[in-house]
């Protein structure tokens, strides 16, 4: 009875989502057009950046300035003239402007040391910073060959032979995409379960499921498995058709071994999901816990930004999160092919997070509702 039980608590769930319309979209839209959005938007990367550029000197060395800046890291630079300069980054159109002032082919092939000035629109800062770099390598190199008559490369005292290896063109939307799957894993399988929960509170039918023959164990079960369900489908679907498909980032591992791996995480996030539901009654008060909890799940868990270089103390407080595992396990299976004998730490200590946590959550929910009683 008890596995029966179960079973036709989380079909109640299951029908209970599908009449939710604002979960379903929030589920379509995580694991598809959010997980798109944030492989090609990395903020790093110098994309279709606009640029004007002032030409005063109007000479060889200035067109040969010009036609260096080219798509993708720039679009097409716009000829303005020095009063149209100003307007244009007030407006937001130009990035990036660039004077040549008059006389600047003379002067450099003078000897002297002329000045290009370079305003920078910082609002956009990702772009700024990398922008300016690039666009100083352009022109000194540009110059550089200009003077010489032709580009002339001295050999260097060491030969550095560079092998890249899991990501060999460098492409930063294969790291975006698989760490915004893991994001919204983590996100939503703590929102569903806890949505779920206060949902019951909130309509009253908790109070329906008391008077049942059910109890606190089979009624967390249920909500547990549900959601964890709908969450690992949908990344499932998520990295076969988006990451996969549409953004064409191989998986070098097996998909079969990562999803087992979210199970594993899923299990702790849901059970994550009904204590927080407890200690927020309201689902504004969720949503503010939810903030609390997910920023540092995702921000220190070794995601987005390696746990090598954050302090000792955050390293070794982190081990006690699923996410810092996770993430661990996902970037050794998808990203370097990493087999079961090498990830079994982690799927040994996910499974050891996600019972305490089970636990803990199951003690909370029965005083809670003992409470109502």
């Amino acid at each position: 009875m008890r596995f029966a039980n179960i079973l036709h608590l989380g079909i109640k769930e299951l029908r209970s989502l599908s009449r939710d319309p604002i979960m379903l979209v929030l589920i379509v839209y995580a694991f598809t057009f959010s997980v798109y959005s944030q492989a090609k938007a990395v903020p790093e990367t110098l994309s279709k950046a606009p640029i004007a550029i002032v030409d005063e000197d109007r000479s060889p060395l200035s067109n040969r300035i010009i036609a260096a800046f080219y798509p993708p890291y720039f679009l097409p630079p716009e000829m303005i003239t020095w009063s149209e300069m100003d307007a244009g980054m007030d407006e937001g159109r130009f990035t990036f402007t660039l004077d040549i002032p008059p006389g600047f082919q003379r002067d450099v092939l003078a000897g002297r040391q002329p000045r290009i000035q370079l305003n920078v629109d910082a609002t956009r800062m990702s772009q700024a910073f990398t922008g300016s770099g690039y666009i100083q390598t352009i022109i000194t190199d540009e110059v550089n060959a200009f003077v010489r008559r032709h580009r002339i490369e001295a050999p260097p005292p060491v030969d550095l032979e560079l092998r890249v290896k899991f990501n060999p063109n460098l492409n930063k939307a294969w790291f975006g995409a698989v760490v915004a799957v893991i994001n919204q894993i983590t996100m939503l399988s703590i929102i569903l379960t806890g949505a779920a929960l206060i949902r019951e509170s909130e309509h009253g039918t908790i109070e329906h499921l008391l008077v049942m023959p059910v109890t606190p164990f089979e009624i967390m079960t249920s909500k547990v498995w549900t959601m964890a369900l709908v969450v690992l489908a949908a990344s499932a679907v998520s990295l076969t058709v988006v990451v996969q498909g549409l953004l064409s980032v191989p998986i070098a591992g097996s998909l079969t071994l990562f999803l087992a791996g979210t199970v594993l995480l899923l299990f702790a996030t849901t059970s994550m999901g009904i204590f927080l539901g407890t200690v927020g009654r309201t689902m504004p008060q969720f949503g503010l816990l939810i903030m609390l909890v997910l920023l540092p799940l995702q921000t220190l868990s070794g995601g987005r930004t390696p746990r090598e270089s954050m302090p000792y103390i955050v390293q070794y407080v982190m081990l006690a999160a699923p996410n810092t595992h996770f993430v661990m396990l996902a970037q050794g299976i998808l990203y370097r092919g990493a087999g079961l004998a090498i990830v079994w730490p982690q799927f040994l200590a996910l499974a050891g997070i996600g019972a305490i946590l089970f636990g803990l959550s199951l003690a909370r929910f029965r005083k809670t509702l003992g409470t109502m009683t």
